[in-house]
């Protein structure tokens, strides 16, 4: 898991009390009934499954939010971006430099140097275009750089499911301690990576 992390804001504790109060009653609920239970219980595992999912995704966007804040002010821009790529099942690769230099990280692509937009964003990451295939970098709230090719993550992944972008992330958040965001070209769905953890986040709630 990420390290570093900063505390909740009172708004989010107590959305996180209130989604972690109804999961512990739908459990309990199933606790009580087992006995009685004459049909299947597959469809309350389902019900807690997505349950626990929609806080563990809510949680990862705000932490997103807080490790994004103090290295650009882009976050919007970002989070517009994410949610039009994820919309239109288009893949993308962003790389956001925090502290560490990346140079020595990353096989160069080619210099942008542009101010940070979603439209620009998108349009780099519209199938079709050349760059589409590699990460952008972004320092600040310049982009600097696109189509560059980032390390692939050196541990065994258990999730065979898991494409080239995903393990460039990882690869490239084992080694330094940038935060990379992916979307999926096969689902449309978004994470981040960031110290070697790949987490979901929720494209219609970031900003």
């Amino acid at each position: 898991m990420p390290t570093n992390e900063q505390g909740l804001s009172v708004s989010m504790v107590g959305q996180l009390k209130e989604s972690l109060v109804q999961l512990s009653g739908e459990i309990h609920h199933m606790i009580h009934t087992l006995d009685t239970k004459e049909t299947s219980i597959l469809n309350e595992f389902d019900e807690i499954h997505h349950l626990f999912n929609r806080v563990q995704v809510s949680t990862a966007s705000y932490y997103l939010k807080t490790y994004l804040a103090p290295f650009t002010d882009q976050f919007e821009v970002l989070s517009k971006a994410i949610q039009h790529l994820s919309e239109r099942n288009h893949g993308a690769l962003i790389a956001i430099q925090r502290n560490d230099n990346l140079d020595a990280h990353i096989h160069s692509g080619v210099p942008i140097h542009a101010e940070l937009t979603a439209p620009l964003l998108e349009a780099i990451f519209y199938t079709g275009n050349p760059l589409h295939d590699g990460a952008v970098l972004i320092s600040k709230n310049k982009l600097t750089s696109a189509a560059n090719v980032l390390p692939l993550s050196r541990h065994k992944i258990d999730d065979k499911k898991l494409g080239t972008r995903h393990r460039a992330a990882l690869g490239l958040s084992e080694e330094t301690d940038a935060l990379v965001l992916v979307v999926s070209e096969e689902t449309g769905r978004a994470t981040f990576a960031l110290n070697g953890s790949l987490l979901p986040i929720r494209t219609n709630g970031l900003s």
